[in-house]
C-alpha cells in the first residue's frame, strides 16, 4: 500500500477514530491518575509516598491477569461482534466475569487478611511495611469490583460503545483525584486519613465505576451480563478463550517482570540515574497512551472484519494501521526531541541528572518508533486474527536473550556509562521491527477464529 492511500477510505478513518481516540483517553487518564497519586502523597508524607508506591506493585500483578483476560474479550469479543452473534457475545461477557472474579477474589483475600506478608515481599523497613499494610486493607475492596468493571468496560469497546467506555473510566479518573486531594489532606470539613484516605478514595471510584458499568448494561444495544453465563459458561468458547489468552498473560508477566528488571538497573546506577530515568518513564508512558489507543482499536476495527468473514478487507485494514503505527512513531520521536527544553526548563533535577535526561529523552525518540510499531502491530493487528503466541517469541528473544542481559552485565560487569545502559534497555522493541514486519507479511494473523 502506497502512503498516499492511507486516508482514501472515510469509513476505515472514521470508525479508528472513534474507537481510538476513547481507549487513548482512557491511557492518558490513568497515567494522570497514578501521577497525582504521588504528588498528593508525596506532599503528605515522603514515607506514605514510598509505601503506596511499593504497595500497588501488587495491583500491578493483578493488573497483568486481568489485562489478559480483557484482551481475550478483545480477541474473540471483536470477531463474534463483526459477525453479529450476540449471543456468542454474552457467553464471552460471562466468562470473562467468571475467570476475573477468580483473580479478583484471591487478590481480595491477600491484601485484606495477609497484607505484611505481602509488603514484606517489597520492603523490609518496619515504617513501610506498616503504611503499606494500612493501605492495601482498606484497598482490597478496589481489588474485589476492578475485575468486573474492566470487564465491563471491555465488552462495550468491542460492541461499538467505546465512547460510552471512555467516559465511565474517565469520569471515574477525575473522581479519584478529585477524593484524594479530600480525604488525603483532609478537605471540606473531612478527617486528613494520609494513606488510608487515598485507598478509600480508589474504593469509592471503583464503586462508581461498576455501578455506572452496570447502569449502563441495561441500555438498548448495550450487551447486558446474565447470570447463567457466569454459572455456566460455553466449553468449546472457554478453550478458545483461554487459548489465545494464555499467550498474551505469558507475554505479560515477561514484558511486566522485564520493566521492572530495567528500573531496578537503572536505579543502582546512582540517585541522578534514577532521577533522570523516572523523568523519562513518565515521558514515555505518556507518549504510549497514543499507540495504545491505536492499537486497541485497530484491533477491534480489524477483528470486526475478520469475524465477519471479510478477510481481504481485514487485510487491507491491518496495512493501513501498520503504515499509520510507523507515522506516530516519527511524530513521537519529534514531540519528545522538542519537549527536552521545555521538561528541563521545570524539573528541579541536578546537573548530572539533567544531562543524563536530555540523553535518555534522545535515545528515548528513537525507541518510541519501535514502541509504536511493535505496540500497534502486535498488540493490534496480530491479536486480532488470534495471533498471540508471536508476542511471547519475541519478548524471550528480544528482551530477555538481548537487551536485559546487556543492560544487566552493562552496569554491573563492564561498568558502562550510564546511557550505554540506558540504550541496552531500549534495545529490544528497536531491534525486533524486522522481525515484526516479516511475521507481519505472512498474514498468518489473517483468520476468522469464531465457531459457527
Amino acid at each position: 500500500m502506497k502512503l498516499k492511500n492511507l486516508f482514501d477510505d472515510p469509513l476505515f478513518n472514521r470508525k479508528l477514530l472513534s474507537l481510538a481516540f476513547p481507549i487513548t483517553l482512557q491511557n492518558l487518564m490513568l497515567a494522570l491518575v497514578a501521577a497525582a497519586d504521588a504528588v498528593m502523597l508525596g506532599h503528605f508524607s515522603q514515607n506514605a509516598m514510598a509505601a503506596v508506591s511499593l504497595a500497588t506493585q501488587i495491583q500491578f500483578v493483578q493488573n497483568m491477569l486481568l489485562g489478559a483476560i480483557v484482551s481475550g474479550v478483545g480477541i474473540l469479543g471483536a470477531q463474534y461482534w463483526g459477525k453479529k452473534d450476540i449471543r456468542a457475545l454474552g457467553e464471552i461477557f460471562g466468562l470473562s466475569i467468571h475467570e476475573a472474579l477468580l483473580v479478583s477474589v484471591a487478590f481480595f483475600i491477600g491484601c485484606r487478611f495477609f497484607p505484611e506478608k505481602l509488603m514484606l515481599l517489597f520492603a523490609h523497613d518496619p515504617e513501610l511495611v506498616a503504611i503499606g499494610a494500612e493501605y492495601l486493607r482498606v484497598a482490597s475492596w478496589s481489588y474485589l469490583l476492578t475485575g468486573v468493571s474492566q470487564c465491563y468496560l471491555a465488552i462495550m469497546r468491542v460492541s461499538e460503545h467505546a465512547s460510552r467506555s471512555a467516559w465511565i473510566s474517565s469520569g471515574t479518573v477525575v473522581l479519584n483525584i478529585i477524593l484524594n486531594s479530600i480525604f488525603i489532606f483532609g478537605l471540606f470539613g473531612a478527617p486528613a486519613m494520609g494513606v488510608r484516605g487515598a485507598a478509600l478514595a480508589t474504593v469509592l471510584a471503583r464503586v462508581i465505576e461498576l455501578g455506572w458499568c452496570v447502569v449502563s448494561s441495561y441500555e438498548k444495544s448495550f450487551v447486558r451480563l446474565r447470570l447463567k453465563t457466569v454459572l455456566c459458561f460455553n466449553r468449546a468458547l472457554f478453550r478458545d478463550f483461554w487459548h489465545y489468552t494464555l499467550p498474551v498473560l505469558g507475554s505479560f508477566l515477561l514484558w511486566g517482570i522485564g520493566f521492572t528488571s530495567y528500573t531496578a538497573i537503572m536505579g543502582h546506577m546512582g540517585a541522578d540515574a534514577a532521577a533522570a530515568n523516572a523523568v523519562a518513564a513518565v515521558v514515555r508512558d505518556l507518549m504510549c497512551c497514543l499507540c495504545n489507543g491505536i492499537a486497541g482499536g485497530a484491533g477491534i476495527l480489524i477483528g470486526n472484519e475478520l469475524g465477519a468473514g471479510n478477510l481481504e478487507r481485514g487485510k487491507l485494514y491491518g496495512d493501513k494501521a501498520m503504515i499509520l503505527s510507523f507515522l506516530v512513531g516519527f511524530l513521537s520521536t519529534l514531540v519528545i526531541l522538542s519537549s527536552i527544553p521545555l521538561v528541563s526548563h521545570y524539573m528541579k533535577l541536578t546537573e548530572q541528572a539533567h544531562y543524563y535526561m536530555a540523553g535518555m529523552f534522545m535515545i528515548l525518540s528513537v525507541y518510541m518508533i519501535g514502541r509504536c510499531v511493535c505496540t500497534v502491530v502486535i498488540n493490534g493487528i496480530f491479536s486480532s486474527g488470534g495471533d498471540t503466541l508471536f508476542d511471547v517469541y519475541s519478548l524471550v528473544v528480544c528482551m530477555w536473550a538481548i537487551a536485559l542481559p546487556c543492560a544487566f552485565l552493562g552496569a554491573f560487569y563492564f561498568h558502562l556509562p550510564v546511557l550505554v545502559v540506558y540504550a541496552c534497555t531500549c534495545l529490544d522493541e528497536v531491534g525486533k521491527i524486522p522481525w515484526v514486519m516479516l511475521h507481519y507479511r505472512k498474514y498468518k494473523w489473517v483468520r476468522n477464529i469464531t465457531r459457527e
